[in-house]
């Protein structure tokens, strides 16, 4: 009977220390989620600045050809 009482809290042990730590495991996967949104977030913003300012250089240059071809006539 002491060997059966003595293997259940053994068992008790093992499962009580493989499931520790899990509120420190979410916690740290949370704030990789919010880093990678982050980084992710700033390279879009980048992107979306690029794409803005080559607009912007088009237009630029599609004014000066017209203008240029109005000139010249």
């Amino acid at each position: 009977m002491k060997k059966l009482v003595l293997m259940a809290v053994a068992i008790a042990a093992v499962s009580f220390a493989s499931c520790g730590n899990k509120a420190a495991d979410a916690q740290k996967a949370q704030q990789d989620s919010i880093r990678i949104a982050d980084s992710i977030a700033a390279v879009q913003a980048v992107e979306i600045e690029a794409a803005a300012q080559a607009e912007a250089d088009t237009t630029a240059t599609d004014t000066l050809t017209v203008t240029e071809t109005v000139v010249a006539e």
